[in-house]
C-alpha cells in the first residue's frame, strides 16, 4: 500500500499541471451542462455535456498514451473526487440563506445547488467510460507494432477509444437519468430508450469530431512530452518499485 501511495504521488509530480487542470475543470464543467437538454426531438435528445466532453477524453487520451492507462484512469478518479468536492461546496452555497437581500437567487440555487441523481449518473457514467476509454486506448495501441509512436497509432487509438468510450458515457448517464430517476423526481419528464441511444450515438459523433480537430495537438502533446523525458523519475520509480516499464 505505501509503494502504491509512493508511486501516485510521483504520478501526480509528473503529469503536467496543465493537463490536470483542463481535464479536471472540463469534468466539473461537463456535470453542470448536463442539467440543461439542448435538443429534445421524438428520436434525438442532447444535454450540455456534450459541448465539453471530448476535452476530458482528449486528455485521458494523452495520457494513456505517455502514462498508460492504470495512470490515465488514477487521473480519472481524481477527477471525479474533485468534482464531488465542488459539488458539495456548490451545494452548501446554494442552500446558505441570502439575508437582507433582494436579489432572486433562485435560478443559482437551482443550477450550482446541483441534483443527485444526475451527480450519481454522471458519477457512474464517467468512471465506466474512463475505464473503457483507457484500456481500449491501450489495447488499440498496442496493434501497431512497426509504428506505436506514430500518427497512425495515435489517431487510431484515440478515435476509436472516443468514440466507444463516449457512446458508453452518454448511453448509462442518459439512461439512469432520463429514464431511471426523472420520472420520479421530475414529474413523469422522461426520455424514451431510443432518444437515450440516439443521444449517445449522435453524441459521439460530434465529440468524435472535435477530437479529431484537436488531436493533432494531442499528438503533438504527446511527442513533446516523449522528447523532454516527461514523468522520468515516475517510470524509474515505477520501475525500482515494481520491476516493470509502463505499459503504453
Amino acid at each position: 500500500m505505501k509503494d502504491k501511495l509512493k508511486l501516485t504521488t510521483a504520478l501526480f509530480r509528473s503529469i503536467p499541471s496543465v493537463i490536470v487542470a483542463l481535464f479536471t475543470i472540463s469534468v466539473i464543467t461537463m456535470n453542470l451542462l448536463a442539467n440543461k437538454t439542448l435538443v429534445q426531438t421524438e428520436y434525438i435528445a442532447l444535454d450540455g455535456g456534450i459541448l465539453v466532453s471530448w476535452v476530458s477524453f482528449l486528455c485521458m487520451d494523452v495520457v494513456t498514451k505517455h502514462f498508460g492507462p492504470k495512470a490515465a484512469t488514477k487521473l480519472s478518479i481524481f477527477a471525479m473526487l474533485t468534482n464531488l468536492l465542488a459539488c458539495l461546496i456548490f451545494y452548501i452555497a446554494a442552500i446558505i440563506p441570502a439575508r437582507g437581500v433582494d436579489a432572486d437567487y433562485t435560478g443559482f440555487n437551482s443550477i450550482f445547488g446541483g441534483t443527485w441523481f444526475i451527480l450519481l449518473s454522471s458519477t457512474i457514467a464517467f468512471l465506466s467510460s474512463a475505464l473503457i476509454n483507457n484500456f481500449l486506448n491501450f489495447a488499440v495501441g498496442k496493434l501497431f507494432r512497426r509504428d506505436p509512436d506514430g500518427k497512425a497509432a495515435f489517431f487510431a487509438r484515440s478515435y476509436v477509444s472516443t468514440f466507444i468510450g463516449q457512446t458508453a458515457d452518454n448511453l448509462i448517464f442518459s439512461i439512469l437519468t432520463f429514464m431511471l430517476f426523472a420520472p420520479i423526481f421530475w414529474n413523469g419528464f422522461h426520455w424514451t430508450f431510443v432518444q437515450c441511444l440516439s443521444c449517445s450515438l449522435i453524441g459521439a459523433v460530434f465529440e468524435l469530431l472535435m477530437e479529431a480537430v484537436f488531436s493533432p495537438i494531442g499528438y503533438v502533446i504527446s511527442r513533446r512530452w516523449h522528447k523532454q523525458n516527461v514523468g522520468e523519475q515516475y517510470f524509474a520509480l515505477e520501475k525500482e518499485l515494481t520491476g516493470k516499464e509502463t505499459l503504453k
